[in-house]
Formats: structure tokens, C-alpha cells, sequence
């Protein structure tokens, strides 16, 4: 693809006053933007982000990489000026039921743990185990009983694992999220919320913020049209999954950090589909330029006019979540100010600290 014109910075040089809301900063999954890091690497300093979220390199997990080409990684990162938001693991996802070796999920933790602080983050994307024929009751206990033990290690590694609205016990359910987090009870669990995610699993998503916004920590840009048999991903604000309206309704419960952009476009790893080239990595781009567009009608410019579109990277300080909110959006402080699972209401707790207790 051809670059756009960059700035004596190195960044896109596109004219106009472009903000974001106050500190929220723009990343993306870089293997949606193709396999190889420099396609990755290419599609987020394009964009004119300074931020990426890692899953995959070359088609290899993070945790699979070997030490080379971690470290190859590692420099090339760095020699681009791009920061590190998250990694998304494989811990409890789609591909890991909870019938399946806990020992998978805790080798892979303890990788992840060193890794992460190789790369400046203690952030780490978890789900919580699809069913595999346990009945719903033995499939609960098993589910808080695993990411107890699970954020405990965490924790003591100095890291925070995001749950996501996706595969799993917790994964579609407002009350199950708030149970999961009320039972763990640790500041080393938060909630990953993908705007798109409900549509392959038959909800809406926007529908759980209500109950879940305080403890939204990290947020996936997707969206979709059509049903769990046949979904359809789309540009960001040309689907169903009403983006603009969950992006202002985070900021309206003081929602700062990162907007990580999941296009699912020409990458879906859960269906086996992974496509490369130019192309893939152009329409990367271009759903950036898309939530740019969208995220800058939340701006209000200093004459009560939206922006043409956001800046790039961040605040000012280079603190990834930033310090301020919307003028007039009620509360105080970073979404999860208040500790997941000690700010969840007492009645999504257990009664006692028995995973198979009801609440």
C-alpha cells in the first residue's frame, strides 16, 4: 500500500484540528492488519497511533514465539515508537474449553507474565471457557474456581487480566461478569468490553453497560450486521452494534484509555480466516480513518463545532489511560476506579469463598 505523507516525525501529515476525547488514545489488534510484524508495524505508524495491541506475529501466539523472535520484536516495536496497550492470550478462550489441561492456561501465564514486561505492559486478554457438556452448575464452580487461581498468579506477577465480552461462562451476561469479578474480588481482574462481540452470540452488547461500565478497563472496536448464523463484519457506525452511541456512553461514565480497533474484516482466527498483503493492511487503515471520523463527532471544538477528526496518539504525559474525562460526564477517575469485585454490588458476590457457593 502506499503510505500516506508523513511529518518530519515520521507521522501521517493530514491538515485540520484532530483531537480525541480527553485521555483516550487509539490502538489496534496488529495482526488484523496481516501476519507479519512489519505489515502490523506499517498499518499502526500509517495511522499515526502510538499504541498496539499484540495477539499474533507471523501467524505464532506470543506466548509460541521463540526467544529470537520475540526479541526481533521487541527492537522493531521500539525502533517504530510504538508502545505496547495489551496482549490478547489464548487463556480460557474459544479454542480452550473448561473441560480442557488447566496446565495450558497457567504455562502460558507464566510466559506472558516475563514477556509483558519485556514490553512495558501488565495487560492480558482472557476469557472464561466455553462449555464442553458439563452441566451448568459444575460448569460455574470450574469457571471461578480456574480464574480465581488464575488472578491470583496474576496478580502477584504484577498483572491485570481483561476479561472479554466473548467466549465463556461470563461471556454474555451482565450478571455473570458481575459475579466472576465479585467472586475473584482482586484489582487483577478488569473487563474487556468488544462493542461487536454480540452479534455472533445473539445479544446486544451496548445493552450490558448499565451494569458493567464502572469496571471496563480496555475496549474492542468491531462491528457487525446479520445473526449469530450469519455474521457480517462492517466499518465501524455502518452496522448494528450502535458504536458512536457505546463510545459516548463510556465517556459519559468516565471512561478513559484505550479504543483498540478489532475489524474482523479479513482476520477472524476463530473461523480459521486469515488473509495478507497490501490490501488487508490498507483496510486496517481505512477502519481507523473510519473511528477517527466517528470519534471525532464526540469532540465538541472550542466553537461548539466537532473536529475534522482526532489526533494521534495520546496524552500529553504518555500515561496510556490518561487523566481526564469528558466536561460534565458524572463520577470522577478512570473507569474500575473503584476495584473490580470490591466496587461489584454485594449481591453478585458468593456467600462465602467457596466457587461452588451460590450468590
Amino acid at each position: 500500500m502506499s503510505p500516506e505523507p508523513t511529518s518530519p516525525a515520521g507521522r501521517p501529515d493530514r491538515p485540520g484540528s484532530r483531537r480525541l476525547p480527553a485521555g483516550v488514545r487509539l490502538a489496534g489488534i496488529g495482526d488484523e492488519a496481516g501476519a507479519p510484524l512489519a505489515a502490523q508495524i506499517t498499518a499502526l505508524t500509517t495511522l499515526g497511533w502510538d499504541t498496539v495491541e499484540l495477539r499474533s506475529v507471523d501467524g505464532v501466539a506470543l506466548a509460541d514465539l521463540g526467544e529470537v523472535g520475540f526479541e526481533r520484536m521487541v527492537r522493531e516495536l521500539a525502533a517504530a515508537g510504538l508502545s505496547v496497550t495489551c496482549v490478547d492470550s489464548r487463556i480460557a478462550n474459544w479454542a480452550r474449553p473448561v473441560t480442557g489441561d488447566f496446565a495450558d492456561d497457567l504455562r502460558e501465564l507464566e510466559i506472558l507474565a516475563a514477556r509483558c514486561a519485556r514490553l512495558g505492559t501488565n495487560r492480558v486478554r482472557v476469557m472464561s471457557y466455553p462449555n464442553d457438556g458439563l452441566p451448568e452448575a459444575r460448569w460455574r464452580v470450574e469457571v471461578l474456581a480456574r480464574m480465581t487461581e488464575l488472578t491470583a498468579r496474576a496478580e502477584d506477577a504484577g498483572l491485570v487480566l481483561l476479561h472479554e465480552n466473548c467466549a465463556g461462562w461470563a461471556g454474555t451476561r451482565a450478571d455473570r461478569m458481575l459475579e466472576l469479578l465479585g467472586h475473584v474480588d482482586s484489582p487483577a481482574l478488569r473487563l474487556l468490553f468488544d462493542i461487536g462481540n454480540g452479534v455472533a452470540y445473539g445479544y446486544q452488547a451496548a445493552d450490558l453497560l448499565p451494569d458493567i461500565a464502572p469496571y471496563i478497563a480496555h475496549v474492542h472496536v468491531k462491528d457487525a450486521v446479520g445473526t449469530p448464523d450469519d455474521v457480517r463484519y462492517t466499518l465501524p457506525g455502518r452496522g448494528d452494534c450502535r458504536v458512536a452511541e457505546v463510545l459516548s456512553r463510556l465517556l459519559d461514565h468516565g471512561y478513559t484509555g484505550v479504543w483498540s480497533i478489532e475489524p474482523h474484516l479479513d482476520v477472524r482466527p476463530h473461523e480459521g480466516v486469515a488473509a495478507d498483503g497490501d490490501a488487508v493492511t490498507a483496510a486496517f487503515v481505512a477502519y481507523g480513518r473510519e473511528l477517527e471520523r466517528l470519534v471525532a463527532g464526540l469532540v465538541p471544538a472550542a466553537d461548539g463545532t466537532a473536529a475534522d477528526g482526532p489526533a494521534p496518539g495520546g496524552p500529553a504525559s504518555g500515561d496510556p489511560a490518561g487523566g481526564g474525562r469528558r466536561p460534565g460526564a458524572p463520577g470522577a477517575g478512570a473507569p474500575g476506579a473503584d476495584l473490580p469485585g470490591a466496587g461489584v454490588p454485594a449481591a453478585h458476590r458468593p456467600a462465602t469463598g467457596d466457587p461452588g457457593t451460590a450468590a
